[in-house]
Order: structure tokens, then C-alpha cells, then sequence
């Protein structure tokens, strides 16, 4: 029966077996930084280690390419939070946002306009 003993890197010298790995959590918020990206819970071990890297990379290095997300959901993620902020502190960019949005929607469906606008 053959293993998979693959050695993943999680930062700072820290290393797991990719086969002992079971969850991988991103690490948001305040929380998040100095080196805290991503919860990696290990088999045989209670807590859960604390990894500088993403979860799209450990994933990556465990051979799970197919399970990572695209950057287009990351930039997603990021601009509804930078919506969320700017909202709350009571100013938002209008034409930033349409920009952006416009350049996210064109590289998930490949078209080169926007919903709604005429070329």
C-alpha cells in the first residue's frame, strides 16, 4: 500500500506529513497577521498548529490542486470586506468599486464588458 509522506512546510521551520493533515481553517480578522494565516489541524494532535502560509498553498503542496480557489474568489472576498469597512466608516468609492467589479466579472466570464454596459 503506497503512502503519501510528503513533507509540507507551514512556516517558520514547522513541517507536517501531508497525509496527517485533516483541516485546514483561514485565519481572519484581527486574528490574521505576523504570521498567522491559517488553523492546520494535524491527526495525533489536539490543538491545532497556527501556519504563516495560506491554505491555497499548504493545499498546493499537499497535492490537492484541485481543491484550492481561484484568485478571482479571493479578490472577491477582498473587495466585499474593503466595501464592508469603507461603508461602515461612511465613505465609499463608487467608481473604484464599479472598476473593480467590472474587472472581476470580465476575468470570471471572459468577456471584455460588464453586464449591462454597451460596448
Amino acid at each position: 500500500m503506497a503512502s503519501d509522506t510528503r513533507m509540507v512546510a507551514l512556516g517558520f521551520g514547522t513541517f507536517a506529513r501531508a497525509d496527517r493533515i485533516f483541516a485546514l481553517e483561514r485565519i481572519t480578522g484581527e486574528e490574521r497577521g505576523d504570521g498567522r494565516r491559517t488553523r492546520v489541524w494535524i491527526d495525533g494532535i489536539s490543538d491545532p498548529l497556527i501556519a504563516s502560509r495560506t491554505e491555497a498553498t499548504i493545499l498546493r503542496d499537499m497535492g490537492q490542486e484541485a481543491a484550492v480557489v481561484g484568485p478571482e474568489l479571493d479578490e472577491a472576498l477582498d473587495l466585499a470586506a474593503r466595501l464592508a469597512a469603507a461603508a461602515e466608516e461612511g465613505r465609499v468609492d463608487l467608481s473604484d468599486l464599479g472598476r473593480r467589479a467590472r474587472r472581476l466579472l470580465a476575468s470570471t466570464t471572459g468577456s471584455a464588458a460588464a453586464p449591462g454596459k454597451a460596448e
